[in-house]
């Protein structure tokens, strides 16, 4: 890989001159002691999670200290070790998962999500899968991907149950769409964070994700889900049909309820009708919904053509570098909101300001989680663990790009969190990534995000929510939605190797 000097911005974690030295020396006994203590760290953090049902801010706490004591840190260190990773991560990444929340809470609920869907559902029949996959594409730039499955099923259901058809052949497309976004794409909290751990470029990640995400929605979205059509032969059913059939022709649960909407709808607390709240008297237009959604990104895709075009030295650099800014972009695009998805459909100030307020509820737990995240990949890097791996990845010369697939991989089977594989392994990886370009270490960024959808099972939740969604057993999930996850994590390496060959 060809490589100039590594970005400037301060982050905790981020290898020095000091351990790329270390990548080049001989192996030693503490090398072989971290790595068993990662391997046992990662395994409490399993246990806990899996069997002791523990949550999952407990259990990487517990693992990270762990890990620190039984690498060799000093024992006051070692919580300044966690601390540094936990703030290190939040700093960077805490406050653009607020902003996406703001945004996803007044999309849905002033009735632009429904009129998204309402808009690209219209014409034949054999369109349906691909444009079930463009709106889950777009409603899952600004949503977690919990909130917009609990948004897209019941739409996916009711164009099931009204086409008489198998309920994959639209149900995978649009779970492709969501699941790309939420590995690939900023401002998602996995993507955010190992930018922020490798010192990637957040416009040039973005641009690089957008074109390796597209031709990986189509192969595991409508294409794949024919055969998983044919797989799997059910049509409507389960929790997702009892929303939509439930409470009506047109029923969608509010979105920002998050995945507890399901179990509320599932007994009938739901409110009928559309997601719209009943406070709105009207809906945003379509033409002002997209712009509202699409205006971070095209901030961001200004910056990472300005970062790739542009002489540093141009008189417009630092505008463009602070209108690109991901803070900056979405703030805009939530500034925005407040007047197409606020104002302008009927909302008061007063309302306004509640609606931001709720959406801040649901993300705690993924904040917090995030943040225990980086504390456990701190620690994993202050013992030593990057570094002994980088020596094997130097002995084995094995790139920046491979390795960091495999471990996401490794960490996403152990622990089924797509953002702890990708906090952990950007972590473990960072000592390999200095002196890459910006180009190179946003590919080393997408190879871990790819990484870290390999193969949901049974210690996911999103498993879960789609076997109760879609009524299917734990085989016929993972058939579909287990295969379909693995499709993305290899397809999108794939793409991420193409263009490794030209960057």
């Amino acid at each position: 890989m060809n490589g100039i000097s590594i970005l400037n911005r301060p982050f905790a974690g981020v290898a020095t001159d000091a351990t790329t030295d270390a990548m080049h020396q001989p192996w030693t006994g503490h090398d072989t002691q971290v790595l068993v203590v990662a391997a046992i760290g990662i395994a409490i953090v399993v246990l806990l999670i899996v069997w002791v049902k523990m949550h999952a801010f407990l259990a990487l706490s517990i693992g990270a200290l762990f890990v620190g004591i039984a690498s060799g840190i000093a024992l006051d260190k070692v919580t300044t070790s966690y601390e540094n990773g936990v703030g290190g991560v939040l700093g960077y990444v805490g406050v653009l998962i607020a902003l996406g929340a703001m945004l996803g809470k007044l999309l849905a609920d002033s009735g632009g999500a429904d009129k998204i869907v309402d808009t690209l559902l219209h014409g034949r029949p054999a369109t349906l899968p691909w444009k079930m996959a463009l709106i889950a594409g777009i409603i899952g730039i600004p949503m977690f991907f919990e909130i917009g499955l609990v948004l897209l099923i019941p739409v996916v259901m009711l164009a099931v149950h009204r086409s008489k058809g198998p309920a994959m052949r639209l149900g995978i497309p649009a779970l492709a769409g969501l699941s790309v976004l939420h590995g690939f794409i900023p401002p998602h909290p996995g993507p955010l964070a190992a930018i922020g751990i490798l010192h990637a470029n957040v416009g040039v990640t973005l641009a690089f994700g957008l074109l390796i995400a597209i031709p990986t929605v189509i192969i595991a979205g409508p294409l794949f889900g024919r055969l998983a059509a044919r797989m799997v032969p059910i049509g409507a059913a389960g929790a997702g049909l009892a929303v939509t059939v439930g409470a009506g022709a047109n029923a969608r649960p509010d979105s920002s309820q998050g995945p507890g909407a399901k179990a509320a709808s599932s007994r009938g607390d739901a409110p009928a009708g559309k997601a719209q709240d009943p406070q709105a008297t009207r809906s945003p237009s379509f033409a002002w919904t997209l712009v509202t959604l699409l205006s971070p990104l095209v901030l961001m895709l200004i910056k990472a053509g300005a970062d790739i075009w542009m002489d540093k030295n141009a008189a417009l650099r630092p505008l463009l570098d602070f209108i690109g800014d991901p803070v900056f972009a979405l703030l805009v695009a939530v500034l925005l909101a407040m007047v197409t998805f606020g104002t302008r459909v009927g909302f008061s100030a007063s309302t306004l300001t509640k609606k931001i307020g709720e959406s801040l509820l649901p993300i705690v737990g993924v904040m917090l989680i995030v943040g225990a995240g980086g504390g456990f990949k701190q620690v994993l890097v202050d013992g030593g663990t990057g570094t002994a791996i980088a020596k094997i990845a130097v002995a084995a010369s094995l790139s920046a790009l491979v390795l960091g697939w495999i471990i996401a991989v490794l960490i996403r089977l152990a622990t089924g969190s797509a953002t702890v594989a990708t906090v952990t392994a950007a972590g473990i990886i960072a000592p390999l990534a200095t002196g890459l370009s910006p180009a190179q270490l946003a590919l080393v960024v997408l190879a871990i995000g790819a990484g870290s959808l390999f193969f949901s099972h049974v210690n996911d939740a999103g498993f879960w929510l789609v076997k109760e969604y879609f009524g299917m057993t734990v085989g016929q999930t993972i058939k579909t939605w287990s295969v379909m996850e693995t499709i993305i994590s290899v397809v999108g390496f794939a793409f991420v190797l193409l263009l490794s060959v030209f960057v």
